[in-house]
């Protein structure tokens, strides 16, 4: 039987799990920390960039300051990110090293232009070879964004490495869970919303997705809520980036909405052309 649309051909895989990307945090060349990341851009033709939370390359709780590293009580200095290398299907990786500050000290890193540090979301601008594949997520077209309808209670998939592990080589884990709350009162000055997830450590920066296969809800070209049976076909609306548990003894999970990443990767392009020192 042929693939299902949506599928990667090469390997059988899921185009979401090609999407998410294992990164290490260090100092120097001591390992401090694990987690993820993912590449966006609005549509094919425009710019390409890394996104993960804030907390993952300060080194530093979001809300509290205090450093996240208990061995070694360090905050890192460069990341390791790894992407897919030609041809996808040799299922190999190549790994980047990326310096997190500049040579007068400076954040290489590109903060929410509204809110800054507060919001848990960063860019990384990397120049890009021929070395690596790249498979953002889309957010202006209907690839990643194809308008469903995700209500409270209904499934979404966090997309990661708990604990640093992958399901082979430096493929993803599907953690599920819930919706647990209305989308519809996420809004720009507030764009967080919360999950009822099972996750763990390693899985910031996760993209968070809801998947539907066979059946899906969306909304169609007449703005009307439309059901769809289509056997065989898939489907995935993007709808954020994973920041963490709202603590340590709850599944609840914070989720910062597409609409944050929006603003973020617009202020990435923005950085393109800025001196250095003016990027953070």
């Amino acid at each position: 039987m042929a693939p299902a649309p949506g599928s990667a051909l090469t390997l059988r895989l899921e185009v979401p799990s090609l999407k998410s990307l294992y990164i290490e945090m260090y100092f120097g060349d001591t390992l401090l920390s694990s987690g993820t990341a993912f590449l966006v851009a609005n549509d094919q033709s425009s710019h390409c960039t890394l996104i993960t939370n804030r907390h993952n390359v300060t080194g530093r709780h979001q809300e509290t300051d205090e450093c996240l590293d208990k061995k070694y009580c360090a905050t890192p200095n460069n990341i390791k990110i790894y992407f897919h290398k030609h041809p996808l299907d040799l299922g190999e990786w190549h790994c980047v090293k990326l310096p997190l500050y500049n040579e007068d000290r400076s954040q290489r890193w590109i903060e929410h232009p509204r809110f800054g540090a507060s919001t848990d979301v960063v860019a990384l601008n990397l120049k890009w070879g021929n070395d690596v594949q790249k498979f953002p997520y889309y957010l202006k077209t209907d690839l990643d964004r194809a308008k469903l309808v995700v209500r409270p209670a209904e499934p979404i998939s966090v997309i990661g490495f708990p604990f640093g592990l992958s399901s082979t080589g430096h493929f993803p884990i599907w953690a599920t869970g819930f919706m647990a709350q209305e989308l519809g009162i996420v809004t720009p000055d507030n764009p967080t919303f919360l999950i009822d997830c099972r996750t763990r450590q390693g899985q910031s920066g996760s993209p968070v997705i809801a998947y539907r296969a066979n059946t899906f809800t969306y909304i169609n070209d007449s703005g009307k809520v439309s059901t769809n049976m289509a056997p065989g076909v898939v489907k995935w609306e993007f709808l954020g980036i994973y920041s963490g548990r709202v603590n340590s003894e709850s599944d609840l999970g914070r989720v910062w909405h597409v609409s944050a990443i929006e603003e973020v990767l617009t202020a990435a392009e923005a950085a393109i052309s800025k001196p250095l020192g003016q990027r953070g």
